[in-house]
This record gives structure tokens, sequence and C-alpha cells, in this order.
């Protein structure tokens, strides 16, 4: 990894706790470190700084590209990188990072590792369907892939008890508030009390709209540009994707969110508008159960949240 500092220059260390060490042998356990968020490969870091009370921030990797290229930095280059973020450090101020505690960090684990399941039973359900659609499928290869499909099925039934057993037990209250949305499912409802922190890291529901990617984009310039307003999609991708699957349930048999989708679909919008905004509205309906700490109501009113 390479690290700059105005004092004292570049300098280049292995992802490991030995270079760790040397990293701040170097920069100093008072310097405040500034890191953007690379999948997995920053965590270890952050952990460890975390850990010995040095202060640092990890950023949203879009912020940091978007300043240098407000900068007209041509160069892309670890080196250039490294230079260019600790002149973000210096001029934004990031808010510091707070590790997650075990709960959440093994919570976030199981999760992720769901969502690979997930993804691989898909895959696997698709190619038996391919394989059944030959004139003359072979049973050996169907029956291969079956018990695979079974044993992915009866792992994730095994991970997500665990999971929701394990995010009850700091979240059981918050949990059940969610649950009480129709519409709003078991992994829906564990994601958002994890993503939010059972809705502490958002002050506005219209702050956890943004989060999810789900406010709109308006460009309009003069009399030649006005493009149809559309969703940023900037935020947090998997709970978006969540949300939308929930949005078909919501329509069925959440009163409000029924409501709201016929009226849209009412002005000739599409269908595709229309769930977009019932996705929103179960966000809102989320943000307000737990801050009243009130279920669910098709009398609910977020004036007061």
């Amino acid at each position: 990894m390479d690290v700059y500092s105005e004092e004292e220059g570049h300098g280049e260390f292995t992802n490991t706790s030995e270079g760790f060490k040397n990293l701040v042998e170097v920069y100093g356990a008072s310097s405040h470190y500034v890191m953007e968020s690379t999948g997995c490969y920053h965590v270890l870091l952050a952990l460890y700084l975390s850990n010995k009370e040095i202060k640092v921030s990890v950023e949203n990797p879009l912020k940091i590209k978007r300043f240098i290229q407000m900068c007209l930095i041509r160069v892309k280059t670890d080196k250039a990188d490294a230079k260019m973020i600790c002149n973000y450090g210096l001029s934004h101020c990031p808010k510091l990072w707070v590790a997650p505690d075990e709960v959440h960090q093994s919570s976030n684990n199981l999760f992720s590792l769901l969502q690979y399941y997930e993804k691989q039973r898909t895959s696997l359900k698709n190619k038996i369907h391919r394989e059944e659609s030959l004139g003359s499928p072979s049973r050996e290869v169907i029956s291969s892939l079956k018990k695979l499909l079974k044993t992915y099925n009866k792992e994730m039934d095994q991970l997500e008890l665990s999971l929701e057993k394990l995010v009850s037990s700091i979240y059981k209250e918050e949990l059940k508030l969610l649950r009480s949305i129709p519409g709003i499912g078991v992994k829906t409802s564990i994601l958002l009390v994890l993503m939010s922190n059972g809705m502490q890291n958002f002050e506005s529901s219209g702050q956890l709209c943004s989060y999810a990617g789900l406010t709109p984009v308006i460009r309009e310039s003069g009399k030649s540009v006005r493009s149809r307003p559309r969703i940023s999609k900037m935020g947090n991708g998997l709970l978006r994707r969540h949300l939308f699957m929930c949005s078909f349930n919501a329509v069925k048999y959440n009163g409000s969110c029924k409501a709201l989708y016929e009226r849209i679909k009412g002005k000739g919008k599409s269908g595709k508008v229309g769930m977009i905004a019932v996705c929103n509205k179960l966000l809102k309906q989320s943000f307000g159960v737990l801050k009243s700490g009130q279920p669910y109501s098709e009398n609910f009113s977020l004036k007061t949240v």
C-alpha cells in the first residue's frame, strides 16, 4: 500500500500487521490517517489503527474520485492517489471512522456470505433450467446440480437463522417494529437495522432515502437541457435491490403504498416509477416506526419525526 504525508513524503508498506506497525513507526501515532473504502482491503488497516486508538477516516471512493477530478489531475497511479487522498484529508477534515462491534462485524460477514450464496444459487437454477431445456438432458448432470442446489438451500436456511438470532440480540425491538410494516421482509429488516444502526445514523427520512440512492436527480440548464428526473443510484445498491423486491408485496398489502402506486399509475407514469416511489415510502415508514418506537399503522404520520 502507498502512503503520503506532507512531512514524511511517500512510503510503501505491506498490507500485513508488520506493515501496519512499520507504517505507524514512520508516520506516527498522533497522525490522522485517511483512506478510501476499497471493498475488504481497507478493513484490516482501519481496524488496526482504531484498536491502537489512532485517528482514522474511511471515505467513500467516489468522493476521492470527484476531488481528484476537480483538481484536474491526469496522472493515475497509486503514488499519485496517495498524495491526493492526503490533500483531500487536509482540505475536507473527514469524520473519524468508528470500528464496528463484534456483533455488527459478524452480522455483516454472515449477510455478505448469504448474498454470495444467493448469486451461486441463482446461477445453479439457471443452469438446471438450461440443461432441462435440452432435447435429451443428462440425468446424471441434472441430479448432480439438484443435489448441489439442495445443499445451498440447506446452508442458507441455517445461515439465515444464525443471522436473525445474532441481530435480534441487539435489535430485537427494532426488527419487530420494521416487520409490522406490510411489505418489509426478514432480510430487508435485518439489512436496515445493520446499515442504519437502528436508525441512529440518520436524522431524517430524506437522509435515509439518499443513502439508498432513491432520491431524484434533476438536470436542467437554460432551455436546451431538461432531462427526465432519475434516481441517483449513488447510494447503497444492496439496500435498494431489497427494497425493490419488497415493493411488489407492499403494493398488494400496504394500504399507503398501494394508494401511492395507483395514484402514480393514474397519472400515466410507468410501473417502475411507481415502484421506486413505493421504495421511498417504505423507507419513510421504516424511519417513522423506528424513531417513534410505535408499530406501523395506516394512520401513522411522519410529520412529527
